[in-house]
């Protein structure tokens, strides 16, 4: 099995494919569930330190309880649990009540599978695979959090930082000097953009999140990227803002959150980030 998976890519494809699509059905689980366990931590947290009574709470992590239906309460069966094609046979329908099911739960499986794909494309049957599919993983659970939230969760950011250097240490993407240097390159360099912007204006341009989730991209591509990081996600950022302002589909005095194009802009860097150099010098 191991061979045909290195000498054939197309097989690859297809079992990283079929991977992704069930990896993507959990990251709507850490999608939905993590803010909510975050929530709840906070208001523990709170209560210890004013002292007031910590009310019990029924256990709820990552595994219980089970999914069901946010409408009649219907438990979600294994086959209804079927990454995309129980949604095409429930008809995008709750089996309880018929409620419509949002079409984002598919959406996040196909986009998980189809990212896992290209990556097994650049990358074929390596450690770097191995390594690059978690990174892709846990940058798109994050997006969609903090699209949801403006909230980039310690808990997604930071074990992929150190995950990062880890994997660099045994120069996987980089060396492990660039790496340490880009994580503090990439928390530093935002970090005085911000306090610039708050002293000149009085206002806050983005969240700690963001620095962190630089740092966490420095650490993995190294600090020779970032620039090219940051001017992606800077440049992808105003379009699409601009671009929704202009469409009336969002006001201007609502934050755009900017962990989803730091994301994007770290995702191709990692896979084609020489190329993108190539273009951006092209430009500039």
């Amino acid at each position: 099995m191991f061979h045909i998976l290195q000498t054939d890519v197309q097989a690859l494809m297809i079992v990283v494919g079929i991977f992704g699509l069930m990896v993507g059905s959990f990251l709507n689980v850490v999608i939905h569930r993590l803010p909510i366990m975050l929530q709840r931590e906070w208001v523990q947290q709170c209560a210890e330190i004013s002292g007031q009574p910590i009310e019990s709470t029924e256990v709820f992590n990552l595994s219980v309880p089970r999914s069901r239906c946010p409408h009649c309460g219907h438990l979600i069966t294994a086959l209804e649990n079927i990454p995309v094609l129980s949604y095409l046979f429930l008809l995008g329908k709750c089996r309880g009540c018929h409620q419509k099911i949002s079409l984002r739960y598919p959406f996040i499986e196909l986009l998980t599978a189809i990212l896992s794909i290209f990556v097994a494309w650049h990358f074929g049957f390596t450690w770097q695979l191995a390594g690059a599919l978690i990174f892709t993983w846990a940058l798109l659970a994050a997006s969609v959090i903090d699209l949801d939230h403006f909230l980039l969760p310690d808990n997604i950011t930071l074990p992929l930082l150190w995950l990062g250097l880890y994997c660099n240490l045994f120069h996987l993407y980089t060396d492990i000097s660039s790496a340490v240097l880009g994580a503090m390159v990439g928390y530093l360099s935002l970090w005085s953009l911000y306090w610039f912007f708050k002293l000149l204006t009085g206002k806050e341009g983005m969240g700690y999140g963001d620095f962190k989730m630089t740092a966490m991209l420095g650490a993995w591509l190294g600090w020779q990227w970032l620039l090219q990081v940051i001017l992606i996600a800077s440049l992808l950022g105003s379009i699409v803002g601009v671009s929704l302002i202009l469409l009336r589909i969002q006001n201007k005095d609502i934050p755009i959150p900017f962990g989803p194009y730091l994301a994007f802009a770290g995702w191709v860097s990692l896979l084609w980030g020489s190329s993108l150099k190539h273009i951006l010098h092209a430009w500039t």
